[in-house]
């Protein structure tokens, strides 16, 4: 099974908000997860898309590669915070706030998923003649309970 990688450092934008976009595609064939980038309403999307564009290239050049991009999917993606820029920006009466830029690095990791394999004695109509489940049984033979009698009818 392949594995590749790809990270952009260094991104303009904070670990957190690319968390949310890196949630939308986690897990999704790499095709359905490129289309999903193109209509996410982030800014941070371009730059996820770019690096999951990587991360195929990179996966297209690793030995053992199928050569089938369809069989690619997102494995793991995940933000890390970068580092933050600090800067200065003017408060009333002579103060000064702190701006804090932050930064995240980006990381794509996609997988091959391997062929399904089907046994060699299972052709499409012999799975139809299977013994019925346990739990059939017991739920045909279960009866009604016998209706209790009122106080009113003894007396």
């Amino acid at each position: 099974m392949i594995q590749a990688v790809a990270t952009a450092r260094y991104i303009r934008t904070s670990a957190q908000k690319a968390g949310l976009v890196l949630d939308l595609i986690r897990g999704k064939d790499v095709n359905r997860a490129l289309a999903t980038l193109t209509f996410a309403r982030k800014s941070v999307a371009m730059d996820i898309a770019k690096v999951l564009r990587s991360a195929i290239a990179n996966a297209q050049h690793k030995d053992g590669f199928s050569g089938d991009v369809d069989r690619l999917y997102v494995s793991a993606c995940f933000a890390n915070q970068g580092p933050s820029a600090k800067r200065v920006r003017p408060a009333p009466m002579g103060r000064a706030f702190r701006v804090l830029k932050r930064t995240a690095h980006l990381t794509v990791r996609v997988s091959e998923r391997p062929e399904k394999v089907a046994p060699i004695g299972a052709a499409a109509g012999e799975g139809a003649a299977r013994r019925p489940r346990a739990g059939a049984k017991k739920q045909a033979k279960k009866h009604k309970p016998a209706p209790r009698a009122d106080k009113k009818a003894e007396e």
